[in-house]
């Protein structure tokens, strides 16, 4: 929100000396953030003034353009020597003898920078700039000089505050929770609390109502639309300019103007706080009627854009059909046209909910729909609409119409209860009962105060007050938050990371060790994600947990695998830029259960018992953690050492052995029943304790395709808590040998159709608890080995924690693990 400092004091008297700085300091402590301090007009300098145009002889030039050689009274201190009037060239042409103009003299400096001097042109010497609005930083004049009405100023006079080119404009961040801090009237409330000086409400005025009625108006859904107030505007000048002191303050909020009657709308929306929105009355046909859209309707927003109808939009109709999307945006075929002399006025309120719900299914926010959302006060919009026929007709004539209509009314207001002491407890700070009374009543609220309780009725303008911690909120603000203590809690002794926590940090060492960067991704996602992992229809993983209020409608559920956001985030390295890529992620994945009740809704007055987390627990999805990790290019560089490697499908079973070893679980690696997205000829099954917890290996071409990242990317995604689960106790001791390690290799032939690990798990069942460990080293097909069948060279260390192994000892233990191994596998030991 934009506020000019000069229009906010208007409403609230501010100390004079009072900097920019100070204020956005104290708005700042009132919870309205500022984002920053825009000095408008900073760049203009020097003698910018008004000016009288004595005379404009045109004179046409070779190159086919004609250019005014012009006599400029610009008054006694600003004339040329002896008072005479000073001779400037332009080019444009929408002024004559006797207008008001803008005069930038030498030695001004206008925004660009653009140094204004007196030089030769056109075979004259210009003395100086006679100025269009765009040269000066604002709207001017659409047909380019700016031309002052007359009377309007003397001159000589200075432009710059004339026109109101110079002020600071505060750029705050507003809450969701704070639409009434959308407008001037209500930044100019808080101000006024702040400083504890006089509030001149904008909206204190008087609406004369003869009870006759003016615009027919029928809402069909009153919950959507509680209040729809119109007022009448007949025989306006359509003709008539916006005055420049209203152009400049909606350039300075951030808003192009337009025409008189529009921009008298936005005006009164950024005053006050209501959108307005204004007919052509004798466009209309019928009455006006609030109602939700039908199948097939249409409606031609202002924007030009032809939109579909939905039925959970709220629709602005009349007999010809939709005219508007209510709170969003209105329609062309009644819009405020350039010879529209009767307005009808339109000042309504609608349901927070339905608004954006609106906004969001026909992706069109506007300025209308941004405070609609977030809670307009209700009892404004007949004040709204007063104020804007009152401005139509001192601006552009006509007259007002004498009846008003009103349908519905203001939703009754709540009243919330709350211990005089709360504040103080809540807080911290020494805050009396009086003084929260107090603080609350300057916010507008009506307080009554009985037997140490607060009963509290919020103004129309703060819908979000609603429960007491709202109310402390307010107190705080008015008693300020600097007053708060911060109270760092006691960290207990004897406590630190539990084992579960401990695991998994070291599972972030050991990926962060083997080269892969941590990401962190939406935990959103939708159908089209999973048609690109080529999921089956029937999988499990496209059940999803769905969101009330998803960020976006392509991702409307949480995801169950973390491989969607994964994917996503190499396919953004690759696409700028990046050739050699590997990330990995831990996160959790959500699995709806099968049959699932809603989840409880507990106030936030107390903790909730042990029965009612049981009941909320019960409520949610599964929510196992995953690890997730993706790679692409070269796993190894060139350089002068040798060739590269680029990433291959052992390197995605690589990273989660080292998972596996470091939290001390065995870890199983087969070629089992692989499911999409992975490629079945290059993908293992990992488990632990013979149950699959994941897979690892390269993904399909498809997938590959379909997600944007190069060929031969290799992923690995595994239920990290069953994982960990398997791990053993951190706190227990390990045991280890000090006696030295006994080394044999052996070579075993087996069928091509056996798995290398099958071997390995039959040497080590056969080995004992002396042998220490199995590693396959080398595996060879050749001549030497019979056709279909390959040799597996594997490396056995045997030792024993009491003694030191006889040479007997370790020949038995290596062949009772091949005796094993021939039994199990059929493999026999190559000589």
């Amino acid at each position: 929100m934009r506020v000019p400092v000069s229009w906010l004091r208007d409403y609230v008297d501010l100390p004079a000396d009072l900097t920019t700085a100070a204020l956005a300091d104290r708005l700042t402590m009132l919870d309205l953030k500022l984002e920053e301090i825009v000095s408008a007009g900073a760049e203009l300098s020097g003698p910018i003034v008004v000016g009288r145009v004595l005379s404009a002889e045109p004179e046409p030039q070779k190159n086919g353009k004609t250019i005014n050689w012009c006599s400029v009274d610009v008054g006694p201190v600003h004339n040329a020597e002896g008072n005479e009037p000073r001779g400037i060239v332009c080019g444009a042409h929408n002024f004559g003898a006797g207008d008001l103009v803008v005069v930038a003299l030498p030695g001004s400096v206008l925004p660009g920078p653009f140094a204004i001097s007196a030089r030769k042109t056109y075979g004259h010497v210009s003395d100086g700039m006679i100025c269009s609005g765009a040269e000066l930083g604002t709207a001017g004049d659409p047909d380019g000089i700016i031309v002052l009405p007359e009377g309007s100023a003397e001159v000589g006079a200075d432009a710059v505050a004339l026109l109101g080119l110079r002020d600071e404009v505060l750029d705050l961040e507003v809450n969701p929770d704070r639409a009434y801090a959308l407008s001037m009237r209500g930044v100019a409330r808080d101000a006024a609390i702040g400083y504890d000086v006089a509030f001149h409400d904008p909206a204190a005025i008087d609406v004369p109502d003869d009870g006759s009625g003016a615009y027919p108006v029928v809402v069909d859904d009153a919950l959507a639309c509680p209040v729809f107030v119109t007022r009448t505007v007949t025989g306006f000048d359509p003709t008539r300019q916006t005055p420049r002191w209203m152009s400049r303050r909606l350039e300075l909020m951030g808003m192009r103007p337009i025409s008189l009657a529009v921009d008298v709308t936005n005006y009164v929306m950024l005053e006050l706080g209501q959108p307005i929105h204004g007919y052509d009355r004798d466009a209309l046909q019928g009455p006006i009627t609030v109602r939700r859209g039908r199948a097939g309707e249409k409606v031609t927003t202002l924007d030009d854009v032809v939109r579909d109808v939905t039925p959970d939009d709220l629709l602005i109709t009349d007999e010809s059909g939709p005219i508007g999307l209510a709170g969003v945006m209105g329609g062309q075929t009644t819009e405020l046209a350039a010879t529209t002399t009767n307005i009808v006025i339109e000042a309504a309120h609608f349901d927070a909910p339905t608004i954006a719900r609106t906004a969001r299914l026909q992706k069109l926010t506007s300025e209308a729909s941004r405070r609609f959302e977030r809670g307009v006060d209700p009892q404004l919009p007949p004040y709204a609409a007063q104020r804007v026929a009152d401005l139509l007709v001192a601006l552009g004539g006509g007259e007002i119409s004498a009846g008003l209509t009103l349908v519905g009314a203001a939703p009754a207001l709540p009243q919330v209860s709350l211990a005089a002491d709360l504040p103080a407890r809540i807080s911290g700070v020494a805050i009396a009962a009086d003084t929260a009374a107090l603080a609350l009543r300057l916010n507008g609220c009506t307080v009554e105060q009985a037997d140490g309780t607060l009963h509290v009725v919020p103004p129309s303008w703060r819908p979000d007050l609603t429960d007491p911690y709202d109310m402390v909120e307010e107190v705080l603000r008015h008693v300020g938050y600097d007053q708060v203590p911060s109270v760092l809690p006691h960290a207990p002794a004897g406590r630190g990371l539990t084992t579960q926590q401990r695991l998994r940090r070291r599972v972030g060492l050991v990926m962060a060790g083997a080269g892969y960067v941590e990401v962190k991704t939406f935990p959103f996602a939708g159908p089209a994600d999973f048609d690109r992992l080529h999921l089956p229809d029937d999988d499990v993983r496209r059940d999803q947990v769905l969101l009330e209020n998803p960020l976006s409608a392509e991702e409307p559920g949480l995801t169950t695998t973390l491989l969607t956001g994964a994917l996503k985030a190499l396919a953004l390295n690759v696409g700028r830029g990046h050739d050699d890529v590997a990330i990995f992620e831990t996160g959790r994945v959500f699995l709806p259960k099968d049959e699932a009740s809603d989840a409880p809704i507990y106030g936030v007055d107390r903790a909730p018992s042990d029965d009612e987390f049981a009941a909320f627990d019960e409520a949610l999805p599964e929510q196992p953690l995953h690890l997730v990790l993706t790679a692409t290019g070269h796993r190894e560089p060139a350089g002068w050492w040798g060739q590269g490697r680029r990433v291959q499908w052992g390197d995605a079973v690589d990273a989660v052995r080292r998972v596996a070893d470091a939290v001390h679980v065995p870890l199983e690696v087969r070629a089992g029943s692989i499911p999409a997205p992975w490629h079945p000829g290059r993908t293992a099954e990992l488990l632990v304790a013979g149950e699959t917890v994941g897979f690892a290996g390269e993904l399909h071409p498809r997938v590959c395709r379909d997600y944007g990242v190069p060929a031969r990317t290799v992923a690995t995604e595994i239920d990290l808590d069953r994982l960990l689960a398997a791990a053993p106790d951190l706190g227990r001791r390990p045991s280890f040998s000090a006696y030295p390690v006994a080394k044999e290799d052996v070579s075993l032939v087996v069928a091509n159709r056996v798995a290398s690990q099958d071997v390995a798990d039959a040497l080590a069942e056969g080995g004992g608890d002396l042998l220490e460990s199995v590693r396959l080293f080398d595996v060879y097909t050749g001549e030497q080995v019979p056709e279909g069948h390959k040799s597996l060279a594997f490396a056995l260390r045997m030792r024993a924690h009491d003694r030191t192994l006889t040479e007997a000892e370790a020949t038995a233990v290596r062949d009772a693990a091949v005796a094993r191994a021939a039994e199990v596998t059929g493999a026999v030991q190559r000589a």
